[in-house]
Order: C-alpha cells, then sequence, then structure tokens
C-alpha cells in the first residue's frame, strides 16, 4: 500500500463512526486532515486526539454539509496550505426512520434527501474543479448496500443511496480524462450510530439490529478507503461492496 504522506484529504462526517474511524486511518497514512461535521465538540476531541500523535495535522472546520452557502463559503476560504485537496472522501450521511413510504416522515426524507444528495452534491461542487485544474484528484463516496437493493421499508433511504451509486457513475465519466479518480465504498451491515440515528435515539431497538451476528465495524470500512486512496495513480478502484460474512445481501443474515 502507498503511504499517503503529505495528502490533504477531507472527510466530511468526522465525528464519529466512519468518518472518525477514515480519519485515524488517513493520518496514520500520513494524510494531512481536513475533518469536516456538524457536532463541533466531537470533532475538537477528535483533532486534539489525532494530533496527539507527533507530526499529524489538522484543520478542523464545523460543517453543515446541507447548507450550500456555508459550505461554498467555507470551502471557498480555506487556509492557503489546506486550498490544494487531493483526496475528498464524501461520507456525510444518515438514515431516518424505517416507515412504509405512505406512513414516512416529511420531515425525514427531507434530512435524508439534504444529507445524504444534496450535501454530497454541494461538497463535490466546491472541491472537485481545483482537482481538476490540478490534473490529480480523488473522490470516494461512502454508499451502501441500500444502493444497489431496495429492502423493505428502506424506501427513501435506498432511494439517497441509489442516487449516490448513480451520482459516483456519473462523476466518473465526466471526470474521465482529467486525472482525477471516483471510487465508491458500500458497505452492508456496520455498527455504528447509523441504526440509533435511523430510530431517533433508540438504543434498545438499534441494539436489535446487530444482535446474534458479527457486523462490520467502521475500522473495516476505514480499511478499505484508505486501501482505495492509497492505489497508484493509474489504478482506479470503481467499487467496493463489503459484507459482514453473516450477511449476503441487504436482507439475507445469519443470526445465531
Amino acid at each position: 500500500m502507498n503511504r499517503l504522506d503529505g495528502c490533504v484529504a477531507l472527510v466530511t462526517g468526522a465525528s464519529s463512526g466512519i468518518g472518525a474511524a477514515t480519519a485515524r486511518a488517513l493520518a496514520a497514512q500520513g494524510a494531512r486532515l481536513i475533518l469536516a461535521a456538524r457536532r463541533s465538540d466531537r470533532l475538537a476531541a477528535l483533532t486534539a486526539e489525532i494530533e496527539s500523535v507527533p507530526g499529524t495535522t489538522v484543520l478542523a472546520l464545523s460543517l453543515d454539509v446541507r447548507d450550500r452557502e456555508e459550505v461554498e463559503a467555507k470551502l471557498g476560504t480555506l487556509p492557503a496550505a489546506w486550498q490544494a485537496i487531493d483526496l475528498l472522501v464524501n461520507n456525510a450521511g444518515l438514515s431516518r426512520g424505517l416507515d412504509k413510504l405512505h406512513e414516512g416522515s416529511h420531515a425525514d426524507w427531507e434530512e435524508m434527501i439534504d444529507t445524504n444528495v444534496k450535501g454530497l452534491l454541494y461538497v463535490t461542487r466546491s472541491v472537485v474543479p481545483g482537482m481538476v485544474s490540478r490534473g490529480r484528484g480523488h473522490v470516494v463516496n461512502v454508499g451502501s448496500i441500500a444502493g444497489h437493493e431496495v429492502y423493505p421499508n428502506g424506501n427513501v433511504y435506498c432511494a439517497s443511496k441509489h442516487a449516490v451509486d448513480a451520482l459516483t457513475r456519473g462523476m466518473r465519466i465526466d471526470l474521465n480524462g482529467t486525472g482525477v479518480r471516483v471510487s465508491t465504498v458500500d458497505p452492508g451491515m456496520v455498527e455504528t450510530e447509523f441504526s440509533v440515528v435511523r430510530f431517533h435515539g433508540n438504543t434498545e431497538r438499534a441494539a436489535g439490529v446487530y444482535r446474534g451476528l458479527t457486523p462490520l465495524s467502521a475500522d473495516d470500512v476505514a480499511e478499505a478507503i484508505v486501501w482505495c486512496a492509497s492505489r497508484p495513480a493509474h489504478v482506479n478502484v470503481a467499487e467496493i461492496i463489503l459484507f459482514p460474512t453473516d450477511q449476503s445481501s441487504a436482507t439475507v443474515v445469519h443470526r445465531r
């Protein structure tokens, strides 16, 4: 694996879960990190943790990817030393609710679409032109098995991740010949705060999602992201679908 020494990497949704694990993994490979998230307290704690290792550098950015004006303002005014972003990890995303479409919450739908789809678009639109002008760069989108399969009551979340899959494919076509690579890492069941968020803080219901099986960890997904990013410049890993061994599709899971 090629190290990423000096690589400027922007990770969205960096305050917890896959984003935080990716930040730690990239730092271990020598990357310089711009960590963006809404929860500034958690972001500050992660920044302090990473910077406690000699030689690591972090720029923490309080950012709501759903706010286009904020995204444009903050990413458009980065300090000079941080403007040449080499790697963008579009990780910010969430699921809300697990309801039939005709019983779903408008607020849940808007939060998922605004974060998972529009947020990815806003950040990408702000960062990728610089990559194109420099003739190099890499975008890694964090998708989901929900972008390949629709499961019961997953309707709008699955639609948002299908959109991520389509945007990734379209982006790869649009950027052909520019030197900018585009990858997606699409995990199945990962035990993070994902289910707690989906069930609006119901930790007991969230724990039931992973009961009787061994899910992926955030570190497993982060390792795949770093592997994509550390390939030689002529190699573009288009897509990784990552399952725990106990899972074989969105709906087929072995529980003990």
